[in-house]
């Protein structure tokens, strides 16, 4: 199924267009953006490379949902949702350009992704993996609901918490 259009109150979630390289770049290679993204920032050309691939990789072979974030038809971030090696089950990804910050747009982001998760994917179980030292992400994910499960040290010394949030079972009556 290919990746779908998602609505939120302010946001509108869509598949990446190639017109969108120029702000996919500008994302993933800004230092304070990409500094809890990965491996860190990316350099233009291997954020250009990765862009290249959502096309060739991502939606040619219908691997998992990718979308630019736009808010009042502006670029403003990107997320996804993918089965990954880290948890045993899928992750939500997402990053907003700087100008996007503070104005509760991350919260309806990742509120979106998790509900697309559930309500979509049915998903039972949705995952977060989030550096320790980024406390933004982790105090909007805590709002959400996800809790921390494990803790991986990665190969520099930094930590990645494993967070998961699980679907309510609806009331019975």
């Amino acid at each position: 199924m290919p990746t779908p259009t998602l609505h939120t109150d302010r946001l509108l979630l869509e598949p990446y267009r190639p017109d969108d390289a120029e702000d996919f770049v500008a994302l993933f290679s800004d230092p304070e953006v990409g500094r809890f993204m990965g491996d860190g920032p990316l350099t233009a050309e291997e954020a250009g490379a990765l862009f290249g691939r959502v096309f060739i990789r991502v939606y040619a072979a219908d691997l998992f949902d990718v979308w630019a974030v736009r808010r009042d038809g502006r670029y403003v971030g990107h997320a996804e949702i993918k089965r990954t090696d880290q948890v045993d089950g899928h992750e939500i990804v997402y990053a907003l350009a700087k100008p996007a910050w503070g104005g509760g747009l991350g919260t309806e982001l990742a509120r979106a992704l998790v509900g697309y998760g559930f309500d979509t994917l049915d998903l039972p179980r949705v995952y977060a993996t989030v550096a320790d030292a980024n406390h933004a992400s982790l105090a909007l994910l805590a709002k959400l609901g996800f809790a921390h499960e494990r803790d991986i040290t990665e190969t520099d010394g930094s930590v990645t918490r494993v967070l998961a949030v699980d679907r309510t079972p609806a009331p019975t009556h």
